[in-house]
């Protein structure tokens, strides 16, 4: 049996006692979260429960075009009035380059593709935390009022460190 077979047979077990019919698209919190994929990180380790805030997820926790249209959603169409972005020490995108990351997936498959064009690897975490706040403060869609916050997550310790602009 597959991981993905197991997730299904989980999820209709799950769904036998599903209670949380109530709950609506907006957040209780009106809060959105912007960070990594990485599988230390989840909703529990903020202190939120379901329902709570939008979590947006990618590699690296990077402001992408498509996380900025699903800030922008959250935030005109769904009510949240706080953004939060959160990158993590031990990232896996971090010290390797644009080149290293495309030769090892070219060295794997054996050709070029279209997408993506950049993987946006990095190499001082503070300073990517930096330039994602900055993409998303100075969007002009992005209200100035809407605070625009950064932390660094450290799971050996499992403490946020907010970063500053």
């Amino acid at each position: 049996m597959s991981v993905i077979d197991e997730v299904v047979r989980a999820n209709q077990e799950y769904a036998r006692k599903h209670r949380l019919q109530h709950l609506s698209a907006r957040p209780r919190r009106k809060l959105a979260v912007l960070t990594c994929m990485d599988t230390r990180l989840s909703k529990c380790t903020l202190g939120l429960e379901t329902g709570d805030a939008h979590i947006l997820r990618n590699a690296g926790g990077i402001v992408t075009e498509d996380a900025l249209r699903s800030l922008l959603v959250s935030h005109y169409l769904l009510g949240t009035e706080e953004f939060m972005i959160i990158n993590h020490t031990d990232c896996g995108l971090m010290g390797a380059s644009e080149e290293e990351i495309r030769q090892r997936i070219l060295s794997r498959t054996g050709g070029e593709a279209p997408v993506p064009t950049l993987f946006h690897a990095f190499t001082d975490l503070y300073q990517n935390l930096r330039c994602q706040m900055e993409k998303v403060r100075s969007h002009p869609w992005v209200p100035k009022e809407v605070p625009v916050r950064g932390f660094v997550y450290d799971v050996a310790t499992g403490r946020l460190h907010e970063v500053f602009v």
